[in-house]
């Protein structure tokens, strides 16, 4: 998955709370890669954020476009659209995360919930994306 990014900071102080590590990190541009993306004269930072300890490896991309300025989405929020809606990462304490998230000046978009053995709770990512916290509350 890759995210579009203005603030790089932000979204990897985001990603680390979530056991995200810096894989690489790397200047995009040139021809051959403005040609496969068909955005004239790329320029970009492009982060790969890996999942610590995971396998199969799980990766996040971060893109911040140097060049040119990057088109912002007007509702990145609303749930009610087509195209991507969200992702979800299982996790072993959720209320725990979620307090390092909300510590870190991430919000909730929603309270903790219950729902098919889970407990849920959607949060305001980078860009306003939406991340959902999913823990099983029985075993799988």
């Amino acid at each position: 998955m890759t995210v579009v990014v203005r603030d790089l900071n932000e979204a990897r102080s985001f990603f680390s709370l979530l056991n995200f590590e810096v894989a690489k990190a790397l200047v995009i541009s040139g021809p051959v890669l403005s040609n496969y993306m068909n955005i004239p004269d790329l320029e970009a930072d492009h982060i790969t954020l890996v999942l610590k300890g995971h396998t199969p490896r799980f990766e996040i991309q971060l893109l911040h476009y140097r060049n040119p300025q990057p088109h912002v989405e007007p509702h990145p929020e609303n749930l009610c659209r087509t195209g991507y809606n969200h992702l979800c990462f299982a996790v072993k304490d959720l209320d725990q995360i979620l307090a390092k998230l909300q510590a870190a000046g991430f919000k909730a978009r929603s309270d903790v919930m219950e729902f098919n053995d889970r407990k849920l709770v959607f949060i305001s990512g980078p860009e306003q994306i939406t991340i959902e916290l999913a823990q099983w509350t029985k075993p799988t």
